[in-house]
């Protein structure tokens, strides 16, 4: 063949393996060689890392710079060793690899000297960027980005999707200090099968939690062991999936006691997972929530959220993990809302449930009242004993967090004292642990629907701040105490009491009327103190309701009360009066429409009347009263 011949056909070019010798090479045939000099008398080419050779300048076809292919022949081997070829100008043609594929590696194997590697698995993720294609690969046993490049800000395998089982070779580095694979080339594997059930037994190996005891002696604690550790196995898979998990936690000492010792151990995991430093920020978010509730409001911004990212990142749909509420009928719109896109939810909570309302939109719902237990298992103590199944390693740091959510939530369970004791090993006596929770609310209160990570961390201290976190809560529990005592000075002069028929005393307050409203405490947390301050001072059974144009907060002590069964009665008998709520049996709040509530405040009063006096009952002044 000439250098200008056959400038139209379309030749089968070979491609030699990297440690092939010049005995394999041929004359007369095409070979796809790589530019690795210009001189002024020609152009030095490699075919492969022993073959190398001169294309003289009176040959040459074209103009070529270090690091181009051509496709060349075999001319002469000379006496001495050196090698001559010709280029071959052609328009098409056909590669024929007579290459060894790049050894197949698995992504945990993978190190920035791996060289050029062959990974099979599934795509979780296509970012395009302004340069290169990113598609992140999941093989089981780690995620790796790749990073594919057709032209600056365009797509690059553009008939790939999420989701398919993919074939990448390619040469490792380090972009930006992270392991990144330069995609040379990527197929849909043959047997698709075969990949997902490899990379299904991997993830189910990497998800199993973590093997550890109940940080306490606890029989209660031990019956929803097994719910517990498969909400840790989910969490678990969702990280290794690249799946973002979306955390909404009431905003209160028990919620956010819930929510950041979780928060913490999937970071951690997040970053044993990726190699990726961003990666937490990009798969955790935590939101904390005011309503008692999943509020639509709330459901619609999680899933704009969650839609914007997968538009702008590829990211994939969240799982939704509710926590100290979510367990009741009133979450049901929102709930619905999220399963027209296949978002799964997930619940831990210790308010009174509805479990058939929600029992076919959940995938996990761990709550006491489902194995015998009630409201004294707090949400916090259940969520640190997942995450230490999520990472065992955050245990030391966060084993006074179940002592502050049961003081935060006024529990009374019995096994109360040894979670003090717990966090008495921790360095916390009763009163540091008071006044975190006390500092905790108070921060709630004003953060609003902020997160404010820096200062609950700080407060809650799970991150060893020492003298940082004693200064930071003591400011804000004193501020707590102050407010607390101004708003029950001003407010209790104007609280109105009448005896019941059954015998119970009623006190009513107009929080709309009499009380510092948008300032701390709450509407809900006022109506708790009242009434304990008053249930205090009388030796009979007790009621307090505290409400506003459209709601109404309850408190009891030695009546017996069902709030949930009284809202159902309370919708029925007053129809286009909007009344929900709920809560739990004896402390709860209930919602209606404004022009309706002396009509529900009367049928409200009738029926806690005819309520059945029980002096036995456990004083509510270990329920936490809701907010609202």
């Amino acid at each position: 063949m000439s250098g200008d011949a056959g400038a139209t056909d379309t030749f089968r070019v070979q491609a030699m393996d990297s440690d092939a010798s010049i005995d394999e090479l041929e004359p007369d045939t095409p070979y796809l060689a790589t530019v690795n000099g210009v001189v002024p008398y020609g152009i030095f080419v490699d075919v492969s890392e022993s073959v190398s050779g001169l294309v003289h300048e009176s040959t040459l076809s074209g103009n070529y710079e270090v690091g181009d292919t051509v496709v060349v022949e075999l001319v002469a081997v000379h006496d001495d060793g050196d090698v001559a070829f010709d280029d071959i100008e052609v328009s098409d043609y056909e590669i024929v690899d007579q290459r060894s594929p790049p050894p197949e590696h698995t992504v945990a194997d993978v190190t920035g000297d791996s060289g050029n590697v062959t990974l099979i698995g599934r795509v979780d993720q296509i970012k395009q960027t302004g340069g290169p294609t990113v598609i992140t690969l999941n093989d089981g046993t780690g995620l790796l980005g790749c990073a594919a490049f057709e032209a600056a800000g365009v797509r690059a395998y553009p008939d790939i999707a999420q989701g398919d089982f993919v074939r990448i070779t390619g040469e490792v580095s380090r972009h930006e200090g992270e392991l990144q694979l330069e995609v040379e080339t990527l197929t849909r594997v043959d047997d698709p099968a075969a990949v997902e059930k490899r990379l299904e037994e991997r993830l189910a190996e990497r998800a199993v939690p973590a093997t550890v005891e109940p940080l306490i002696d606890w029989p209660a604690l031990e019956a929803m062991w097994p719910s517990l550790e498969s909400l840790a196995q989910r969490l678990r898979r969702m990280i290794l999936e690249n799946r973002p998990v979306r955390i909404r936690h009431h905003a209160d000492g028990d919620g956010m006691c819930a929510a950041v010792p979780l928060e913490l151990a999937l970071e951690r995991f997040a970053r044993e997972v990726h190699d990726d430093p961003n990666a937490p920020r990009h798969l955790i978010r935590r939101s904390p929530a005011k309503a008692p509730f999943y509020e639509l409001e709330d459901a619609v911004r999680d899933l704009n959220f969650a839609l914007e990212d997968r538009a702008r990142h590829g990211q994939r749909l969240p799982l939704v993990l509710m926590l100290d509420n979510g367990s009741t009928e009133e979450d049901v719109p929102a709930y619905r809302n999220l399963a027209h896109y296949d978002i799964p939810i997930a619940v831990v909570d210790h308010h009174h449930p509805d479990p058939d309302a929600v029992a076919d939109l959940l995938d996990i719902h761990v709550n006491p009242y489902l194995h015998g237990e009630d409201y004294r298992i707090t949400t916090g103590m259940l969520c640190v004993e997942v995450a230490r199944l999520i990472d065992p390693a955050i245990g030391d740091d966060v084993r006074h967090v179940p002592a502050v959510a049961g003081l935060a939530d006024r529990s009374e369970a019995e096994h109360m004292s040894a979670y003090i004791e717990l966090a008495g090993t921790a360095g916390y006596d009763l009163e540091d642990l008071q006044a975190i929770g006390r500092a905790l609310d108070y921060a709630a209160h004003w953060l609003k629907y902020r997160s404010g990570t820096g200062i609950v961390r700080d407060v809650l201290d799970v991150k060893g701040t020492g003298a940082d976190h004693e200064a930071v809560r003591e400011l804000l529990a004193s501020g707590a105490e102050a407010a607390m005592n101004r708003q029950l000075e001003d407010a209790i002069a104007h609280v109105e009491s009448q005896e019941l028929a059954n015998g119970a005393t009623l006190h009513r307050l107009d929080l709309d009327a009499y009380t510092h409203r948008f300032e701390y405490p709450a509407p809900g947390k006022t109506t708790g103190a009242i009434h304990d301050q008053l249930a205090a001072e009388e030796a009979e059974p007790v009621i307090t309701v505290g409400f506003g144009p459209d709601f109404a907060v309850l408190r009891s002590d030695g009546v017996v009360l069902d709030i949930p069964a009284m809202v159902d009665e309370l919708d029925e008998a007053l129809p286009g009066a909007g009344v929900s709520g709920g809560g739990h049996l004896v402390v709860g709040s209930i919602h209606f429409v404004r022009g309706r509530r002396d009509d529900v405040l009367s049928t409200l009063t009738e029926k806690m009347a005819a309520a059945e006096i029980d002096p036995e009952l456990t004083s509510t002044a270990d329920v936490p009263t809701p907010d609202s």
